[in-house]
């Protein structure tokens, strides 16, 4: 008489085994590529990256806040608010990415962010409301934070090229280019007449 053999295997090994087995040789290298890549130095260098920006994004919505009540120009003070609600787009972009990369949003302190601020903070204080040349230190302290953003905007979409992330990347890549774009408007709104009339006071 044939004696019954009992399954010990547990319902999680099996699905594993089935898994293993249903998986052809591409899908598992491609599976074991993606697991090495997460665990990477230059992975954990790149969520870094996006945390400190995520950080400085946050940052820079409440700084705007402050710049537009502080300018002098209605130029000035329009081109605050409109980028101040394309920096809120771009704080939910940034969250999207960590989406797309599997990790969770984040913010890790900016230091360089938190400089920058403060030394627009220091311009409001030491220059006279309602003059030209508040704005012109407005207009300075608001490119520095633009080109900080640029350059970090620029740096992760490389990263994201280099690691296969394409959806991440085209999604830096439209925040680069309306930072870019918000850094050649500010030097318009100078050169066009902020920077002549501050010269022209006292």
């Amino acid at each position: 008489m044939a004696t019954k053999t009992e399954n010990n295997t547990s319902p999680t090994v099996k699905k594993d085994i089935v898994e293993n087995l249903t998986q052809t040789p591409l899908q598992s290298q491609s599976k074991d590529k993606d697991q090495s890549m997460a665990e990477s130095p230059l992975h954990k260098l790149f969520v870094d990256a996006l945390k400190d920006i995520y950080y400085a994004e946050n940052a820079i919505v409440d700084a705007l806040t402050k710049m537009e009540a502080a300018a002098t120009t209605e130029e000035l003070k329009d081109a605050f608010e409109d980028h101040q609600l394309q920096t809120k787009k771009h704080v939910t972009r940034l969250e999207k990415v960590f989406k797309l990369i599997g990790e969770q949003p984040e913010k890790k302190e900016c230091k360089a962010i938190v400089g920058i601020i403060k030394e627009g903070e220091e311009i409001i204080k030491s220059t006279e409301e309602g003059s030209m040349t508040r704005d012109v230190g407005l207009i300075i302290a608001a490119q520095k934070v633009e080109h900080y953003e640029i350059a970090t905007y620029g740096g992760l979409v490389q990263l994201a090229i280099t690691m296969g992330h394409d959806k991440a990347a085209d999604l830096l890549e439209r925040t680069l280019q309306e930072e870019e774009d918000t850094d050649l408007l500010l030097t318009d709104i100078a050169e066009s007449s902020i920077n002549i009339n501050a010269e022209q006071e006292d």
